[in-house]
């Protein structure tokens, strides 16, 4: 009797002790429902590295609305790093007095009012690429902090990470996230190196696929312990990571370099109509005050931005290249198809594309173009010309210019 009785004891009391060890069960997945299509917004790194302050991100949240950026579809206006002042004597983070004298609250007050969001920047370990405090030991209360400021998006880095292995380092913040309570998106910016698309889509909203993107078109900066890539460089990057991008889940090759000098108008256009076709966050880093209209037309294509926004959020996929000329192709939504001609060589390229030779199809998500059987309305999205009817017996010729992109859409003709 009194072993069954002990062993009841045992039982009960193993209960308890389970009950209570649920009440700490962290839940290491993201936010549902956020980022449905590939985040839009600017970012203050590629153009301002550390030189950040209140009144300058006032100034470019302003300048989203002047310039038509905000009607075009961006929405962050996301601080990168060095904004970060000391922690106090609990631990919790306060940002630099000097650059943001007013809080990150008022500032995101602020944004908010604009009809965007803010984003903020902080890293998986002790200190950030800038040397700023990192969240390393303090991810729940720097997830606190954050949603009492009201932010609404955390790049969160992979700097002086020793010893961490990425997966758990990033669950660890998505679960302080959760924890605090408020709905924020997740990128896991830790450069591909611990192949975050494998095991990144329930514990962020993007990962980055490589490391930092430099602004040129095509070429490597060596830094000697590390490199910066070109726009090429990323793009060839991307090969083999298409069927990991989709609705609240996507690659990141990086943010753009569209209008900070070191592209040509036709770079900037092959530049921003890729990333929008292979389903890429279209986050700009340039200067919004004060851009020149080549580059707020880029910025601002909407035809273009339709491709990237596209509800089915399938990233676009390579089907042929010829020297240096490129054939991509996108499923859309509605039985529409973008058709992109990619010019990487330093001399023009003649463009002659049979459709009745070509067949587009795309392996992962099973979808045929099928030109021989489907008649499609052909619109340029950079000329903004209708191009006729893409037929079995008429083939697309154009000359196409070193470093640029011809970009049409196929609409079903009805």
């Amino acid at each position: 009797m009194k072993k069954i009785i002990y062993s009841l004891f045992c039982i009960a009391s193993a209960s308890v002790m389970m009950a209570q060890g649920n009440n700490y069960v962290q839940d290491y997945t993201k936010y549902q429902n956020l980022a449905m299509t590939p985040p839009m917004g600017w970012n203050s790194w590629n153009k301002f590295s550390c030189n950040v302050d209140e009144n300058m991100i006032k100034q470019m949240a302003d300048a989203m609305v002047a310039t038509g950026m905000k009607d075009a579809g961006y929405t962050y206006i996301n601080i990168d790093d060095c904004w970060h002042g000391d922690r106090d004597a609990k631990g919790f983070i306060h940002p630099d007095p000097t650059r943001f004298p007013s809080g990150i609250k008022a500032l995101a007050d602020y944004v908010h009012s604009k009809g965007l969001k803010l984003g903020i920047y902080s890293d998986a370990g002790s200190q950030t690429c800038g040397g700023r405090p990192g969240s390393r030991g303090y991810e729940f209360q720097d997830a606190l902090t954050y949603a009492e400021w009201g932010v609404d998006y955390l790049k969160y880095d992979w700097c002086n990470s020793e010893g961490l292995k990425a997966e758990g380092a990033y669950k660890t913040i998505t679960a302080a996230l959760k924890k605090a309570g408020r709905p924020i998106v997740l990128s896991i910016c830790e450069w591909g190196t611990d192949k975050p698309w494998e095991w990144g889509q329930n514990v962020g909203h993007l990962w980055r696929t490589t490391g930092d993107i430099f602004n040129c078109f095509d070429c490597i900066k060596d830094h000697g312990s590390w490199k910066a890539f070109g726009v090429m460089q990323i793009l060839d990057m991307q090969k083999g990571l298409r069927q990991y991008a989709g609705p609240g889940h996507w690659n990141d090759p990086d943010m753009l370099e569209v209008g900070n000098g070191q592209l040509t108008p036709s770079e900037d256009r092959a530049h921003f109509t890729m990333w929008s076709v292979i389903a890429a966050p279209l986050v700009a880093g340039n200067d919004l005050r004060s851009m020149n209209k080549e580059s707020t037309e880029v910025l601002t294509n909407k035809e273009i931005i339709a491709l990237n926004q596209d509800k089915l959020g399938i990233q676009a996929f390579k089907f042929a290249e010829n020297d240096g000329l490129e054939y991509w192709a996108k499923p859309l939504a509605d039985g529409d198809w973008a058709i992109i001609f990619l010019n990487r060589s330093t001399s023009a390229k003649n463009v002659d594309f049979n459709w009745a030779e070509q067949k587009v199809y795309d392996d992962i998500n099973k979808l045929d173009a099928s030109f021989g059987t489907i008649t499609y309305n052909i619109k340029n999205l950079w000329d903004k010309k209708d191009k006729g009817t893409a037929t079995t017996k008429k083939a697309l010729k154009a000359n196409l210019p070193a470093h640029d992109v011809i970009a049409l859409r196929l609409t079903k003709k009805k």
